[in-house]
């Protein structure tokens, strides 16, 4: 899997964490392919994770390092990283009953700008709710706390 590439060591015991709680983790299938816009997306019913590494590429303007130094491609780690973060805080709330497992409230006063549209996107075009998309967009950023809530929650 390509995306593993672009991961951090953080990022890495993330995945390890989901596929040790019975998580699926692929990348590239049919969903992105339908959804060029989308990074990456959480399957309820079967505990899978897709990212979408060809999406992030393009969205991101990924060039082949043997043109360009690696610093260049920042911004295609950083997507992936973050769809992996995002799908996984999916997974968290599954494990907890389907529910988010922060103060939506408080969480909501966080949300950047940006992450308003990216917000409104995902719940207009996907079944996820308000308030576990809310929680998905702040934990994004978030890893060490995505790691810790992995193992409180799934495993």
């Amino acid at each position: 899997m390509e995306f593993i590439l672009f991961l951090s060591k953080l990022d890495k015991e993330i995945l390890d964490l989901l596929i040790k709680a019975n998580y699926i983790v692929e990348e590239n299938k049919i969903e992105c392919l339908i959804n060029k816009e989308i990074k990456g997306l959480h399957n309820f019913e079967e505990n899978k994770i897709i990212i979408c590494t060809g999406n992030a590429k393009r969205k991101t303007n990924y060039r082949n390092k043997k043109h360009q130094p690696d610093k260049e491609n920042f911004k295609t780690e950083r997507a992936i990283r973050k769809a992996l973060r995002h799908e996984a805080t999916h997974a968290i709330q599954k494990c907890n009953n389907n529910k988010t497992v922060g103060d939506i409230k408080i969480l909501e006063n966080k949300l950047h700008q940006s992450k308003k549209r990216a917000l409104e996107f995902s719940t207009s075009n996907f079944s996820g709710t308000y308030a576990k998309e809310v929680e998905a967009y702040i934990l994004e950023d978030k890893p060490k706390k995505v790691k810790r809530m992995i193992k409180k929650y799934c495993l």
